[in-house]
């Protein structure tokens, strides 16, 4: 063999993570390839990897194609390093890459999250340019195996059966052997949110003056998740068999939902940031997850998660444990709701709060009283802020 043939390899992966599968090669064989230029998405039950050429060649061979399973350090491809694209394929890369230039950044990003390939479609706007609205109306790409479907006819109608990601599939196990190995319960208690608005609005723009990020909701409900768990640690613990797993520091996951499924990224030792510190990680979680830029180290662990359905406007759920994890945290959209203060009906901004726990190691008592010192943060948070 040639030394100037470049192995190209899966990525090392986790320990827990046994096999991967190959989603969409951005380059065919006799491509130029640019070293640090994506060569294919990988996808594990974890993350989207993107798999970067180490050097500049030509792709000269494809051993595993779209949709194939692999392991970590599996063989993949070959990049001749010594090789030069020909006149006719350069010309063609080119013509790409001129398409590509005329799709417009909206509408590239939401390309990336749909599957679709951008640089095929026919733009309806300026100068032939590839719109959001083009993309959104355009048929997934056929490389990708997410997109691969089956049309099955039932009578005069249609079925269309498409496969689940790994992601979904590992989603879908997870929920089942949460369901499966806890004595999942769920208690509820309501707040009242004025506090934290007043709060809020009275700060919003001086907070993103300095920080750069602004103030949302999140890093309250955040905060007074680790208050509670300070005060009762075995709702941050886990179960390992028949023995109880107490965690002396507090890594806090938070539900993000993306196109390609649910993904709790790890906010670690959130007991030592910042309401900003807190921000600043989640919206970065939130934008890296939408593209698929997650890491799997990001994803793993964690010792208490915060489910945020408010966002799609829930008013009231169950949370399912993530495991090994013993507890989580439901929130839900803030409504103005009649209540009774003092013998009197007024309206105030509540957020219904839903905590399920293991009842195999949380008992009632425990779950009831965490959930109200969260509530009580949330209702005093100069408590949560000056730490009290």
């Amino acid at each position: 063999m040639s030394n100037t043939l470049l192995a190209v390899k899966v990525p090392q992966l986790s320990e827990s993570v046994s096999e991967a599968t190959l989603i969409s090669w951005h380059k065919q064989v006799g491509d130029a390839v640019v070293e640090g230029e994506n060569l294919i998405d990988v996808e594990t039950d974890k993350v989207v990897l993107e798999l970067p050429a180490s050097k500049s060649g030509v792709l000269t061979k494809i051993i595993k194609g779209n949709g194939e399973k692999v392991a970590s350090e599996e063989l993949i491809a070959y990049i001749d390093t010594a090789a030069t694209a020909s006149p006719s394929q350069s010309s063609a890369q080119s013509e790409v890459k001129n398409t590509a230039a005329a799709v417009s950044p909206s509408a590239r990003k939401l390309a990336h999250e749909l599957e679709v390939d951008a640089s095929q479609l026919h733009g309806s706007g300026r100068h032939g340019l590839v719109t959001k609205d083009d993309v959104a109306h355009a048929t997934p790409s056929p490389t990708t195996s997410i997109a691969a479907s089956l049309s099955v006819p039932v009578g005069n109608r249609l079925e269309q059966r498409v496969p689940m990601t790994r992601i979904r599939q590992r989603i879908a196990e997870r929920l089942l052997q949460s369901q499966q190995n806890a004595a999942i319960l769920t208690t509820f208690n309501e707040v009242n949110m004025q506090p934290v608005i007043d709060l809020r609005n009275r700060y919003k723009d001086a907070f993103e003056k300095k920080h750069g990020v602004k103030l949302g909701f999140s890093s309250f409900f955040v905060k007074a998740a680790v208050l509670a768990l300070q005060k009762f640690p075995v709702v941050n613990a886990s179960v390992d068999g028949t023995d109880i797993i107490y965690h002396g520091y507090f890594d806090i996951g938070v539900a993000i939902g993306s196109e390609r499924g649910l993904v709790v990224p790890i906010i670690r030792d959130a007991d030592k940031l910042s309401l900003a510190d807190i921000e600043k990680q989640i919206v970065d979680f939130g934008a890296r997850a939408k593209v698929g830029k997650l890491t799997m180290e990001e994803l793993t662990g964690g010792t208490f998660s915060i489910s945020n359905g408010g966002v799609f406007g829930s008013m009231l759920s169950t949370p399912i444990i993530n495991p090994p994890q013993a507890a989580i945290l439901g929130i839900h959209a803030t409504k103005d709701r009649a209540v009774v203060e003092d013998g009197k009906i007024v309206i105030r901004p509540i957020n219904y709060l839903a905590v399920s726990y293991d009842h195999r190691i949380i008992d009632g008592r425990e779950a009831v009283q965490f959930l109200a010192t969260i509530k009580e943060a949330l209702e005093f948070p100069g408590r949560v802020l000056l730490d009290l």
